[in-house]
């Protein structure tokens, strides 16, 4: 068996597949393309799930939608008392506190996706569960990005686009290989998106954005299109070279392969580029609600997340706005 479908089998080696296989599948698959992690960080998450996916099976429990907080707290605390062969404690604190961590991630994500109903991990004392979002890149390192992609192949263009796009509107990777060429309007330069739960939104396209797209669309579409492409539900804007629709793996590839090339390494993923969208934004004075809005956030306290105030922005709104800063002290003696 695969070590991918070992969050899909029973904890007796079978196949079977129950509610709590199928939310744990959801989640990895989550946690490896949308936030694009390291081999060995989805490595520690597994671990630490597939341990509790054991716990709780051996308590009958084989659905998030089941468990209380009390048995996430009897989790936690059994993981306190656990003890090794010389009578010490089997896990150390940080140990018990990062599989904390995971457990309220995946309970978080099953709400926020509507694979289950509650939180029962949300009042347990713990550390926070760490919001994993990534240091937005300088607008010099996007740019430098942007500019990875050389070639006029109908790949490169295509490439080129999608780039731009998930810069220019701060959409997941999902979204993206989601729109067909209907959702699109260039002359009005906006996008019809379709986020989380089938809401919809429209997002503006900015216009470096909106010149690689239609560059791509004349010249580079054309050419990926095949006989089979027609029977492709939707009519996908962005193919692959069968003439299918592109899917969030392979656009995951097309974003790193450009990261590496210009030294970026393992700072990049489609995630990141969100996150920089609308960091950058807040840079140049949008205001948060537009943030939230471009970004399809239900709640302005996700966008909050998101959007962490960089050092350089905190320390100039303080030096302008506070009376005792410094520099508006200053300004105020002459």
């Amino acid at each position: 068996m695969k070590s991918d479908e070992l969050a899909l089998a029973g904890d007796d080696g079978s196949a079977e597949r129950d509610e709590l296989s199928v939310q744990l599948d959801e989640y990895f698959s989550w946690l490896k393309v949308e936030r694009g992690l390291s081999t060995n960080t989805l490595s520690a998450y597994r671990r630490d799930l597939l341990r509790y996916a054991t716990w709780l099976r051996a308590r009958g429990i084989a659905d998030l939608n089941l468990v209380g907080e009390s048995e996430v707290f009897a989790y936690v605390e059994g993981l306190k008392r656990k003890r090794n062969e010389e009578g010490g404690a089997k896990y150390a604190p940080s140990s018990v506190a990062r599989a904390l961590v995971a457990v309220r991630s995946i309970h978080r994500f099953c709400v926020e996706e509507g694979l289950s109903t509650i939180d029962p991990s949300d009042d347990v004392g713990a550390p926070r569960v760490p919001q994993g979002i990534p240091k937005a890149l300088s607008e010099e390192e996007v740019l430098e990005l942007l500019g990875a992609v050389e070639g006029e192949s109908p790949g490169a263009l295509r490439d080129r686009a999608i780039l731009e796009t998930l810069y220019a509107t701060g959409m997941r990777i999902s979204e993206l290989v989601g729109l067909d060429r209907a959702d699109i309007d260039l002359d009005d330069r906006l996008m019809r998106v379709v986020g989380k739960g089938n809401k919809e939104r429209v997002v503006p396209v900015g216009a470096s954005a909106r010149g690689v797209l239609l560059e791509y669309l004349q010249n580079g579409r054309p050419q990926l299109e095949k006989p089979t492409t027609r029977r492709v539900p939707g009519d996908p804007l962005f193919l692959n070279a069968r003439g299918g629709r592109l899917t969030r793996q392979s656009c995951w590839r097309i974003v790193t392969k450009a990261g590496n090339k210009v030294g970026l390494g393992g700072r990049l993923s489609p995630h990141v580029l969100r996150h920089c969208c609308a960091t950058h934004m807040l840079d140049h004075g949008a205001d948060i609600r537009v943030v939230q809005e471009l970004l399809g956030h239900a709640s302005l306290s996700t966008t909050q997340i998101y959007t962490l105030v960089t050092p350089e922005r905190l320390s100039s709104a303080y030096d302008l706005a506070h009376p005792r800063a410094g520099r508006s002290a200053a300004l105020r003696r002459h």
